[in-house]
């Protein structure tokens, strides 16, 4: 029997795991739409940095913490909820998601998130609750373990912190 992963034999990792006896921890990070147009879309309120620099960013962070993550942007609802469900199938636990605009519009994403079986940390970049009135309900963290709104991109860090204390 052969393994692969992402596309090429995965022989080193299972003599790993079975040398190690574990698994290395994975935690998904979802972005939703618009998010590819960080740094050129309304910088003040979003920053000038890009969606590169924040996975560089969490990137780094994961590595102190031990544990490996897995991103994914969409501006599509259908394709993240697809997401959703792949990473739930392949074993996936444990995921910071910003929904974006979904975030105050999809039944669909809160319906997906819901049925995973993932614990979820909502992240938003901005306060969403010092902004426009349509922004500040969230139709998805009521099946998120926490929400965390306003820190820019160091709430990402904070909860995939949070999130690398979970099995």
């Amino acid at each position: 029997m052969r393994f692969y992963r992402d596309g090429k034999p995965a022989l080193i990792e299972i003599k790993y795991q079975i040398k190690t006896g574990g698994f290395v921890k994975k935690i998904a990070i979802l972005n939703g739409v618009n998010m590819d147009r960080l740094g050129i879309r309304e910088p003040g309120i979003y920053g000038d940095c890009k969606l590169s620099d924040l996975i560089g960013l969490l990137r780094e962070e994961a590595k102190k913490l031990g544990v490996e993550i897995v991103d994914f942007q969409t501006n599509y609802e259908g394709a993240m909820v697809e997401k959703i469900a792949e990473l739930a199938d392949s074993g996936v636990k444990l995921a910071v998601i910003n929904p974006a605009a979904f975030t105050h519009t999809s039944v669909a994403l809160r319906d997906s998130m819901a049925g995973s079986g993932i614990r979820f940390v909502e992240v938003h970049i901005s306060n969403i609750f010092n902004r426009e009135n349509f922004r500040r309900e969230s139709l998805t963290a009521p099946v998120c373990d926490a929400v965390v709104a306003g820190m820019g991109f160091e709430g990402y860090a904070a909860a995939l912190r949070y999130l690398s204390k979970f099995e």
